[in-house]
């Protein structure tokens, strides 16, 4: 009977010992996914073997964008790094002083820039403090030679373009498919039409190009009424930059487009502006910049990070150069024709050093006007059409 008994009083610890072991089992992880899980490794960027190997690599970074259209001749790579812009800027200034590169512009503070170049290659440095703490950091390249070429081919499909002999574009985004082929009728932007390959809508162009376009295109809007258009600059002017001599190609563009104050220059008193550097990436900050005055027939209203916030409500605002912050506000008082919402669309991130691909170029120039007073590529066909 005591036996009994016992064992009557440890049934109830075993039955409850046997449903926590059962509980244990159930919620406790699957051997089979925890072994797939072991198997599964962050994905991780590489640098591209296009990726030129004379230009120096900051060993404490972590890589995190890599422009879609990157080869051997330009490109657009972002990291990020725990280190000051101090410490990393030393190192790219070393290293370019011990490895013969020149340095075109020393490292400034004021907009975190570092320009040199070697062998033809122009490389641009470029810094930003990012949300948490770290800083970002992009190096973008332009081949100074392969561009000089690409000038040369891009000036004379300009002229065949005119002449009606429109090349295709391939990869044009479809919100703004119908933006890009009536500015490309107009005859105003460049297409690559060698070897009858389509141009490609999704590639970065460069400030050189976009500053042709924003001029010409400018000027067709304004064909009948040559008071408003931009004069171009003559080749016995002093070079506003130091980097676009008179025997330029586009000097007489970059040139008329500073003398008229409509991009940063010395001559509009930024003394960090010396250079134009004609052969980097067209940024989206540039694009607002160059683009909304030329929309308001004047020049920028003052603007500061609050006005941003409380319009566009950008999470990055801090990381756009001044003179962008400015114009991004006069272009959110502009409504649906604002340039940002016809070219990026609905977005809290503006990304200011991201490159403009051709599509997004060629679809800022779609219209020109202020406040309900302006012009699109749509009416002006029609008036030529007439």
């Amino acid at each position: 009977m005591y036996r009994y008994f016992i064992l009557s009083l440890l049934l109830p610890f075993t039955v409850a010992c046997s449903n926590i072991s059962d509980l244990e089992n159930r919620f406790a992880p699957n051997p089979e996914l925890a072994k797939k899980e072991e198997n599964i490794t962050p994905s991780t960027l590489e640098i591209p073997n296009d990726f030129p190997e004379i230009i120096p690599q900051y060993d404490n970074s972590e890589l995190k964008e890599i422009s879609d259209n990157l080869s051997n001749e330009q490109g657009l790579i972002r990291w990020s790094s725990s280190d000051s812009i101090d410490k990393i800027s030393d190192f790219y200034q070393q290293q370019f002083k011990s490895n013969a590169w020149e340095i075109t512009q020393p490292f400034n503070s004021e907009d975190n820039t570092l320009i040199a170049q070697k062998d033809g290659l122009e490389v641009k440095l470029s810094f930003l403090t990012s949300n948490n703490g770290n800083i970002d950091y992009g190096i973008s390249y332009q081949s100074l030679n392969a561009s000089t070429a690409s000038t040369t081919e891009t000036n004379s499909t300009t002229s065949n373009t005119k002449n009606n002999q429109v090349s295709t574009v391939n990869n044009i985004p479809e919100t703004l498919d119908t933006y890009v082929k009536d500015v490309v009728k107009l005859g105003t932007v460049s297409l690559n039409n060698t070897e009858n390959k389509a141009t490609n809508g999704n590639s970065v162009i460069n400030r050189r190009t976009y500053g042709r376009w924003l001029v010409e295109t400018y000027n067709k809007f304004h064909e009948n009424n040559p008071t408003k258009q931009i004069r171009l600059g003559v080749k016995t002017a002093q070079p506003a930059f130091s980097d676009v001599p008179s025997n330029d190609p586009d000097f007489a563009i970059i040139q008329g487009l500073a003398e008229a104050g409509f991009i940063p220059s010395t001559l509009t008193g930024n003394s960090s502006a010396s250079l134009f550097r004609p052969d980097s990436p067209l940024t989206r900050e540039d694009l607002v910049t160059w683009k909304v005055p030329l929309d308001m027939g004047k020049g920028l209203p003052k603007a500061s990070l609050d006005n941003i916030k409380e319009t566009w409500g950008f999470q990055d605002t801090t990381k756009i150069d001044t003179q962008a912050i400015q114009a991004l506000y006069a272009d959110f008082q502009n409504g649906e024709q604002s340039n940002v919402r016809r070219v990026f669309g609905y977005t809290t991130l503006f990304q200011p050093k991201k490159g403009v691909t051709f599509a997004e170029a060629a679809a800022s120039l779609w219209y020109f006007g202020y406040q309900g007073d302006g012009l699109s590529a749509k009416d002006v066909l029609s008036i030529d059409n007439q």
